[in-house]
C-alpha cells in the first residue's frame, strides 16, 4: 500500500477534476470511511474516492444517524479532506436547513472545507411527513447548484431521494424526482434502497447520460461487475463499513459481558499489520 509523497499532493481542485472525470465512464466504488485513519487505510487500498458516512460518523461521535450538528460534519469533512490526497464526497444529509437559503449556505460551507462533492437528499427528518414536496425539493436543489456555482463551479452535486429509505418505496415517484433533481443541477443521482436490477436499470435509463450512485450496503448485493453492467457509474456502502467494524466490537464485547470469554478477538486485525501499515503511510505524508 502506497500513499501520495507530502511533496505531492493534490490540490483541491486537483482532486474535483479527478472525481469528475471518474464520473465520466466506467464503474468505480466509493467506500465510506468514518474517521482518518479508516480513511488513509482506504485510500492506501488504492480506492481513487472516498465519500463519507453520516451514520457511521454519528456513531464515532456517540449519536444515532441524523444527530450530528451541521459544525460537526463540517469538521469532521475538513478533517478527512486534509488527511487524504483523493477526492471525498460529502454525505450532507438534507443540508441541515429546511429553507433554500439555509441549503445554500451549509453547502457553501461545505464546499469551503474541499470536498470534491455534495450530496443533498430530500428527506425531512420528521417521520410523519418524511419527504420535502418535490416542488420544494427542488427549489432546495437548485439552491444547492447555485452555492456550487458561486463558489467556482467545480464541486459536484448529488441529488438524492429518500422514498426507499423512509418507507415510501415508489419507484416511479422516484424516478420522478430525479428527473426534477437532474434538471435543477444535480450532476449525479442517487437513490439509495433501490436493490432489483429492474429498479436500479430503470434510475439509470431516467436519467441519462447524467450518472447515478447506486448504494450496496448489504451482503448478497449486486457485485462490481454486475452493477457496471447496469450502467450505474458509482458505487458507495454507506454506513456499512462502520457497521462491520461495530459488529466485531459488539460481538467480542458482548462474550466478555455475558460469558467472560475473550475468543471474540480470533479475527483481529493483527497490531503489527495495522502499525506497519500507518508506518509506512506516515512517512510517505511527510516526504520520507
Amino acid at each position: 500500500m502506497t500513499a501520495a509523497s507530502a511533496h505531492h499532493r493534490p490540490s483541491i481542485a486537483d482532486k474535483r477534476r479527478a472525481f469528475h472525470q471518474l464520473h465520466l465512464s466506467g464503474c468505480f466504488v466509493l467506500p465510506n470511511p468514518w474517521d482518518v485513519g479508516s480513511a488513509r487505510y482506504l485510500q492506501g487500498m488504492g480506492f481513487k474516492a472516498l465519500a463519507t458516512t453520516s451514520s457511521g460518523f454519528a456513531w464515532s461521535e456517540g449519536q444515532p444517524d441524523g444527530a450530528t450538528s451541521r459544525d460537526a460534519v463540517l469538521a469532521h469533512l475538513y478533517e478527512l479532506v486534509a488527511a487524504t490526497d483523493v477526492p471525498v464526497n460529502a454525505d450532507f444529509e438534507n443540508g441541515f436547513a429546511p429553507d433554500a437559503a439555509g441549503v445554500a449556505e451549509s453547502v457553501r460551507l461545505a464546499v469551503e472545507t474541499g470536498v470534491a462533492g455534495v450530496s443533498i437528499e430530500d428527506a425531512t427528518g420528521d417521520s410523519d411527513n418524511p419527504l420535502y414536496d418535490i416542488d420544494t425539493a427542488v427549489v432546495r436543489l437548485r439552491a444547492a447548484r447555485k452555492a456550487i456555482d458561486q463558489s467556482g463551479g467545480d464541486t459536484l452535486l448529488v441529488g438524492r431521494s429518500e422514498g426507499f429509505f423512509v418507507g415510501r418505496p415508489d419507484l416511479d415517484e422516484t424516478i420522478r424526482r430525479l428527473k426534477a433533481y437532474a434538471d435543477a443541477g444535480a450532476d449525479c443521482l442517487y437513490a439509495p434502497g433501490i436493490r432489483t436490477r429492474d429498479e436500479i436499470a430503470a434510475v439509470v435509463a431516467a436519467v441519462a447520460p447524467k450518472p447515478v450512485n447506486l448504494l450496496i450496503g448489504s451482503a448478497g448485493g449486486l457485485t462490481h461487475r454486475e452493477a457496471a453492467e447496469l450502467g450505474v457509474r458509482r458505487i458507495s456502502v454507506g454506513g456499512a463499513m462502520a457497521r462491520a467494524a461495530w459488529g466485531a466490537f459488539t460481538r467480542s464485547a458482548q462474550l466478555i459481558a455475558d460469558e467472560g470469554r475473550f475468543d471474540g478477538f480470533a479475527d483481529a486485525a493483527p497490531g503489527d499489520m495495522l502499525n506497519g501499515f500507518f508506518r509506512n503511510d506516515l512517512k510517505h505524508r511527510e516526504g520520507a
